[in-house]
């Protein structure tokens, strides 16, 4: 397993989740490419201590209306959206400009791309690069890709989890948290995605999390691990800091003990 997808309800805490798998990740020895492929939060290379986001991998492949004019002109021709490969062989991380790979303390970030601006149109694009650049990266077996997926379900609709292994839920204590993770659970086996698991961000108390974990369960997806409200990591968030792991490093490695047996 080395393509990790980290979905959820927007404000659930998709990214902070993924810093804290790829600082597991990384003191097990792994190597990780944390893959932002959100194009609405800009945030998340702050959170990994970088100073600046690579440029969007969207840029390399031609820029978003050239890309919107390359996916028009196949849909008129007859090409259903979900075959347009805009990723022509497959790739290996040494293959991408260092500009569009950034490296810092062993994590490796790729950005997909952003709407930076109004009038920009859809995000279709991004969709497409995503799932095309992760259905033709190639990594070795001791690198893991952990992506930080848009929040909500729109990108299960694109396609982007067919290139995935499994699919990580965030469920914070909500009822709309746990609506979307049902609705991502119906959506991935609806595209033979057998392994979404749900991991519980913000919990209070011993009491919400048993409460959350049956409510799952009854729903039909398991829960592997659980990571209690953190003050550190709640100022880290709120100043655009890079998250440190602290207490929530036991909860994570749980987590990778599950995932990686």
């Amino acid at each position: 397993m080395n393509k990790i997808a980290v979905c959820g309800k927007g404000g659930s805490g998709k990214s902070v989740l993924v810093r804290l798998l790829a600082d597991g990740l990384r003191r097990r020895g792994r190597r990780v490419l944390v893959v932002d492929s959100d194009e609405s939060n800009t945030g998340l290379y702050r959170l990994l201590g970088f100073e600046k986001p690579p440029e969007p991998l969207i840029g390399l492949l031609g820029g978003k209306k050239n890309l919107e004019a390359v996916l028009e002109e196949a849909i008129r021709s007859g090409i259903p959206e979900m075959q347009v490969d805009l990723v022509r062989r497959e790739l290996q991380l040494a293959d991408i400009p260092p500009e569009y790979l950034l490296e810092k303390d062993g994590v490796r970030l790729i950005n997909i791309g952003k709407i930076l601006m109004a009038l920009e149109g859809c995000a279709c694009p991004m969709g497409i690069v995503s799932r095309s650049f992760l259905k033709r990266l190639r990594l070795d077996p001791d690198e893991v890709a952990v992506v930080d997926m848009e929040a909500g379900v729109e990108h299960f609709g694109r396609g982007v989890e067919t290139s995935l292994d499994c699919v990580l839920v965030v469920v914070e204590p909500s009822l709309d948290s746990l609506e979307v993770a049902q609705k991502i659970h119906e959506l991935a086996g609806q595209i033979d995605i057998a392994d979404v698991w749900a991991v519980l961000n913000k919990v209070g108390s011993d009491s919400i999390e048993q409460r959350l974990t049956q409510d799952l369960e009854g729903r039909g997806i398991q829960v592997i691990g659980a990571i209690h409200q953190d003050m550190d990591i709640f100022e880290s968030s709120l100043e655009g800091r890079p998250v440190k792991s602290g207490a929530a490093s036991f909860e994570i490695d749980k987590i990778l003990d599950f995932l990686f047996p």
